[in-house]
């Protein structure tokens, strides 16, 4: 493997730190990934994400019903229609998770050298329902919890587990913060019970706490009879864009997902995110990037499967994997602190410009825009650091390196991308416009980096059987919105048809301008098909 480079760009005058961040027109090239919750599901709070930077928008099934999530769904639709920016929608799945529910919603002293156990529910003991709904949050709440006894939703954690091995529980989605989440060892196993040592003193709160253990495999299925049922459900009805396949494992478990969605009719063209979030995702790495569409490093789990000083390393690697392949890589847990404070740390704020300096596409926000007390401010600061870091990006040898892994002979439609990119550069382009129908050609134009917005302009397509027509364009211009650089317009399917590309061209630029995204006198270059070619072409706008 190529040696990975920190791409910043230089010289960089130290003065320039001290200037004022400048006021750009549109969002940071990064995207932001925002999870709806109790603190981010009314019109106005998500109409306020949406202008902060948001681009999709994420509903997590391990907590809440149909219900809930629909009605913070109608809340998202009527904040677009107000707001009139685009959003996609992705379902997260709940999967092979452990869970301890806390019925009572009381508060659990945790006592740093004392004994806890961890125990199936009563009514569980002697099923082990490994074809069933057994990963369900309801599943672990039979029996209460206390500061002696933790209930815990899987029936062979006892013969799964040994002496010596983690296990960590901490709120749903949690922060990893000393006092609110506890590390637990084994120290052995009577029956189906695990007997654990505390080994910090915390106080957990809250009614749901997920638990990890640390490099044990969970005989669970990656998507269990709940999550089937949501998807054909709730993911049908509402036509999603993005399936965030939690704890994916092998290659099979995305085969099997998209089988899935293929059969569910409705949901074919909607695309898989692997969510990467233990050591056997991490040993099937370029298997599972092969099959899925893209791949979300999910920091928090894997920074309790892997020591602390090889998670940097795995986020390097995994993201220049993604970046060869074309393929986009979301991360994690990057300001945790802004849970509960308006401020990031000064190592999270350096943690989020890293990433982007990696190559990540997108930043997926989870506790913090879920329950955290400050959602907007938190999207608002996101977007900042990835702009600052964006402006240091050093697209000249990131460019260099991606066109010498493809190596040659390079694919047509590849070359014409890559080659669009470079025009933009060396005319220093203000802005990209391509046209594209399946979103690729706007993809393999993101691959390349273009320090410029890339405005995606699709073109809906015409489909029939014969006894249905349908047109497809809706769901690639707001799949476009995980991938990092692009901007996606749709053109009216009812004028597209007979409509030239240089009449939606003065539309879009037309737009560009009235937003601020290019100027008179600025350059533009263009990437459209014509016929069976590809063009690149450069205009100077009046």
């Amino acid at each position: 493997m190529q040696a990975l480079q920190v791409l910043l760009e230089e010289p960089i005058r130290l003065g320039s730190i001290l200037e004022s961040s400048s006021v750009q027109p549109f969002s940071s090239l990064t995207k932001i990934i925002g999870t709806l919750g109790p603190k981010s599901r009314s019109v106005e709070s998500i109409e306020s994400m949406l202008r902060a930077g948001m681009s999709v928008a994420r509903f997590d099934f391990s907590w809440g019903d149909e219900q809930y999530h629909q009605e913070t769904l109608e809340n998202l639709k009527q904040a677009v229609k107000n707001t009139r920016r685009l959003c996609a929608v992705m379902l997260d799945t709940v999967g092979p998770e452990l869970y301890v529910v806390n019925d009572k919603d009381i508060a659990i002293q945790l006592v740093e050298g004392e004994q806890l156990i961890l125990s199936p529910p009563a009514d569980n003991n002697n099923n082990n329902n490994n074809n069933s709904n057994n990963s369900s949050i309801a599943a672990a709440a039979a029996a209460p919890c206390s500061t002696k006894v933790l209930s815990v939703n899987y029936d062979a954690l006892a013969a799964a587990v040994k002496p010596g091995d983690t296990i960590f529980i901490g709120q749903y989605l949690f922060t990893g913060s000393e006092d609110t989440s506890v590390w637990l060892e084994v120290t052995e196993t009577r029956g189906t019970d695990v007997i654990c040592k505390i080994n910090n003193t915390a106080t957990l709160t809250g009614t749901l706490f997920t638990a990890h253990v640390s490099q044990v495999q969970i005989e669970l299925p990656t998507l269990s009879e709940y999550d089937l049922r949501i998807m054909s459900t709730w993911g049908v009805r509402n036509q999603i864009d993005f399936l965030s396949l939690s704890y994916t494992r092998h290659a099979d478990d995305v085969r099997l997902a998209r089988s899935h969605l293929a059969k569910l009719g409705d949901l074919v063209q909607t695309q898989i995110l692997a969510k990467i979030e233990n050591y056997e995702g991490l040993a099937q790495f370029d298997a599972i990037l092969k099959e899925a569409d893209g791949i979300i490093l999910s920091r928090g789990n894997l920074g309790i499967d892997l020591p602390p000083e090889k998670v940097f390393l795995f986020q390097k690697v995994a993201i220049n994997k993604c970046n060869f392949a074309g393929k986009p890589a979301v991360i994690t847990r990057v300001v945790d602190s802004m849970v509960d404070n308006p401020r990031p740390t000064r190592a999270e704020a350096t943690d989020v410009a890293n990433a982007v300096l990696d190559g990540a596409d997108a930043v997926l926000l989870g506790a913090e825009t879920l329950r955290g007390l400050y959602p907007i401010e938190t999207i608002t600061t996101v977007r900042r650091i990835a702009v600052e870091a964006e402006k240091v990006f050093n697209q000249a040898v990131y460019f260099k390196r991606m066109i010498k892994s493809t190596g040659e002979p390079m694919e047509h439609l590849e070359s014409i991308a890559s080659s669009a990119v470079r025009a933009a550069t060396k005319v220093m382009a203000a802005l990209i416009v391509v046209f594209t129908s399946s979103g690729r050609a706007a993809r393999l134009i993101a691959k390349y980096r273009p320090t410029m917005p890339v405005l995606c302009i699709v073109i809906p397509r015409l489909h029939t059987n014969h006894l249905r027509w349908s047109f497809t364009g809706a769901f690639q211009a707001r799949q476009s919105l995980v991938v990092r650089g692009l901007f996606p317009m749709l053109a009216d399917p009812r004028h597209s048809v007979e409509t030239s590309n240089e009449s939606i061209l003065k539309v879009a630029l037309d737009h560009g301008k009235a937003v601020g995204i290019v100027k008179s006198h600025d350059r533009v270059v263009i990437f459209q098909k014509s016929g069976d070619s590809s063009l690149v072409k450069i205009i100077e706008l009046e």
